[in-house]
């Protein structure tokens, strides 16, 4: 679809920060933008400045966009296009309040956050990373029965937490490795149908039961005033010694502190973290334990899902700025408003 307009019909975008291609052309053809020359946070005062007189913003997770950001774009800001799943970044209710629409960039990065969650799984059971680490520094000497023993993936019950888009691809690839699947769901359980055949996935109505049968435990929900360390020091009492903790959701669904003192304890076999409580920041104590592989929030991290968010975030602020379908509402009442009764 041609999408490109004479520039001086077009709407004014203000970028945060660059965005991958072809995204980042596409904007260029269909806005008139300003910002996202540097691939880095932008300062708050930056912001402030350069959202004065825009139509449209896209973001990312690395920006706060409160009701003072969006006060700073001078009445004119339609529309908040986040590239990302997750929007606990922006005000949405400063945003419903001001008429603003907000939009996010689901399932295109279920696939790849999946694979990343598995990578984990593998890395942290096998002792991929203590493996590595031994060999570029020159410890390993020769192959012994009892070398940096792990734990069998195959065959054991693996435990998600949150069965949306990403959980039930986490969940799929857990059929190839004949395991038990036990799961959480706000929604309660799953229609028998949407499971694949052969799988063997389980409803648990309540986390306790998930987390106290569960080899390894998968996070996969998303972070609002309920999740806000859903696993502390007590969930994590409750783990199988010797389980395993996996994290790609968001950093403060888990108490980094609690965890900390569970893996230096011994308690965990030891957990994979994609996202942390403070990011980019590390609880103290975390960098320095050798059974938890820390990655630098790589989900979505492939060449063609970065690709396909930056589109489908520009795709979503052109539509919201021209009065087109918008997909991926997080506040349509917003738009319901503006029609009127």
């Amino acid at each position: 679809m041609n999408m490109s307009a004479p520039r001086s019909d077009r709407p004014r975008l203000f970028l945060t920060r660059r965005i991958p291609e072809p995204g980042y052309s596409l904007a260029h053809r269909v806005f008139r933008v300003t910002g996202g020359e540097q691939d880095r946070p932008l300062a708050r005062e930056l912001l402030l400045q350069g959202i004065a007189g825009a139509d449209a913003l896209i973001c990312l997770l690395t920006e706060t966009v409160d009701g003072p950001v969006m006060d700073a774009a001078g009445g004119g800001l339609r529309v908040i296009s986040n590239m990302a799943v997750g929007f606990d970044n922006i005000d949405v209710a400063a945003a419903t309040a001001r008429g603003i629409l907000v939009t996010n960039t689901p399932g295109v990065l279920t696939d790849a956050t999946a694979d990343l969650a598995w990578a984990l799984i593998l890395g942290t059971a096998r002792r991929v990373a203590e493996g590595d680490r031994l060999v570029r520094e020159g410890r390993f000497e020769q192959w012994g029965p009892f070398l940096l023993l792990g734990r069998a993936v195959a065959g054991a019950t693996l435990g998600v937490v949150g069965m949306g888009r990403i959980g039930q691809a986490v969940a799929r690839r857990a059929t190839g490795f004949d395991m038990r699947v036990l799961y959480t769901r706000l929604r309660g359980p799953l229609p028998a149908d949407e499971a694949p055949a052969g799988a063997r996935w389980e409803y648990c109505p309540g986390l306790d039961a998930l987390l106290s049968e569960a080899d390894i435990v998968s996070l996969h929900v998303p972070l609002d005033s309920g999740t806000r360390h859903l696993i502390g020091s007590r969930e994590l009492g409750l783990m199988k010694p010797g389980s395993f903790l996996v994290n790609t959701s968001r950093g403060p669904v888990v108490d980094e502190a609690a965890l900390v003192d569970a893996l230096k304890a011994g308690r965990l076999g030891g957990a994979g973290l994609d996202v942390y409580e403070d990011e980019p920041r590390l609880a103290p104590g975390l960098a320095g334990l050798d059974n938890v592989v820390l990655l630098p929030h790589l989900g979505s991290a492939t060449v063609e899902t970065r690709g396909r968010m930056a589109v489908m975030a520009v795709e979503s602020a052109s539509a919201a700025v021209r009065g087109s379908t918008v997909p991926h509402m997080v506040n349509p009442e917003v738009l319901s408003r503006m029609m009127g009764p």
